[in-house]
Formats: C-alpha cells, structure tokens, sequence
C-alpha cells in the first residue's frame, strides 16, 4: 500500500483531472431539507428520475409529513413504487417521522445547522434508516458540512484507482478519503459528484470503459490490465 502522503498527492490529482473535464458544480441540493432527507433515502439504487416521481406522488398523495407518517403501509408502498425497495424505504420513512415528531415536534430539521458537523452527524445517524451516505450527503448539499459522501460509484472508482485500499469499506472510505481533502465543502461537493458521473459514465460495474478513461495512467485497476481485486465490489466481465 502507497503511504498515506502519497495517497492524498494521488487523489488530488485525481480531482483536478476531473474537475478540469467536468467543470466546478455550485453546491446545490433541493431547497427544503426534509426533501433532501426523504429524497436521499428514495434514491438508494435507484435513478434519478423514478426518485423524483416517488417524491410527487408521495407529496400528491400525502400533501402533508403527518399524513406521510400515519399513512397505511401499503398505499405508501404503492405512493413510492417507482423506486427500488419501497416496501422497506416505506416503514423507514414513517419510523423516521414518528421520530422527528417525538423529538422536535414537526418534520423541521433545520436546527441541524447550528450544529457542528459532529454533532449534526451523531443526530442524524441516531435516527431509524439513516446511516452515514444519507447524513453526509444531507450535510453536505444542504448544510454545507465539511462532509464527504461516498456511494457505490465513488467507492468503485477510487478503489479501482488505488485511492483506498481493497479491503476498505464504503463505510471506511468516508474519513479515509476525506483526510486526503481540505475540508472545503465546494472541494468535497464537486469530488463526490465528479467521481459519481465518472462511475456512471465511465468506470462503470460490468464494462469499464478503460480506453476513454482520463485518469489511466493513476489507476491500479488498468495498470493490472483490469484485474484487481475488490473485495466489496467485484468486477464481473460477461
């Protein structure tokens, strides 16, 4: 394993590469938290745009968060269909509210950035469903928390580049990547969505495309001719 110095030089090459062929994004996320949180969790493994209908339908449906909360299980199901997993995003959602509203007494969590980003982070993942993906990315795009979201096309292409090591976590891979970065959430903002496009579009799961790829001559995985190891996400070639 490369050292720890050497580690931080290298993503930060990294970043700059796809900063230069991506463009700086302002930090933007939807304008009511509470959309962001909601959202996030309607987004796991699944597109954009089926989150987005979930999202309406739930809000056509349940114009209000307390109806949300003590809505039949199943016509939350059917509200959310559109996205993976809904029958259990559907009770996470409502033990979510049910606790928000026990807690502070409405579906407000604006409070949170008065807090520091420890305590902020300590809150959010004490609530039922929400584990450290959903509090970071709600910190950083909302809150503008010096946080650093990695979900599984972040955690691909860093661990494919060498960034982190192969037997390192999702989990993990949030404060060790994080320590290679200022902690300035426009730096943090535009790595997690450049490595995130550049998942989507060019490291890809089943068929990398190596040849477009701009960060070639960083990355273990191709200097290996594609056969590195990923202990937690393994590359399957049809």
């Amino acid at each position: 394993m490369p050292l720890p110095s050497e580690s931080a030089s290298k993503t930060w090459v990294a970043h700059e590469r796809l900063t230069k062929a991506y463009g700086t994004q302002a930090i933007q996320g939807y304008s009511d938290p509470i959309h962001e949180l909601i959202g996030t969790i309607l987004s796991h493994r699944t597109t954009h745009a089926n989150e987005v209908i979930a999202y309406k339908t739930l809000r056509e449906r349940f114009p209000n968060w307390e109806q949300v909360r003590d809505a039949p299980l199943l016509e939350l199901i059917d509200a959310i269909k559109t996205v993976t997993y809904p029958e259990v995003k559907a009770p996470y959602i409502q033990n979510l509210l049910a606790h928000l509203f026990r807690e502070t007494g409405s579906a407000n969590i604006d409070f949170l950035n008065d807090l520091s980003t420890e305590e902020a982070m300590h809150w959010l993942t004490s609530l039922p469903g929400i584990g450290l993906k959903t509090a970071t990315l709600l910190l950083l795009f909302k809150f503008h928390k010096p946080v650093l979201p990695v979900d599984t096309h972040v955690h691909r292409v860093t661990q494919r580049l060498g960034l982190i090591g192969p037997k390192v976590s999702a989990g993990k891979a949030h404060s060790v990547l994080l320590s290679y970065l200022p902690k300035e959430p426009l730096v943090l903002f535009n790595f997690h969505k450049h490595f995130y496009w550049h998942g989507q579009r060019t490291c890809t799961w089943y068929t990398p495309r190596c040849n477009e790829c701009l960060l070639q001559d960083l990355c273990d995985f191709y200097q290996q001719g594609g056969k590195a190891i990923l202990s937690s996400t393994p590359i399957r070639k049809k």
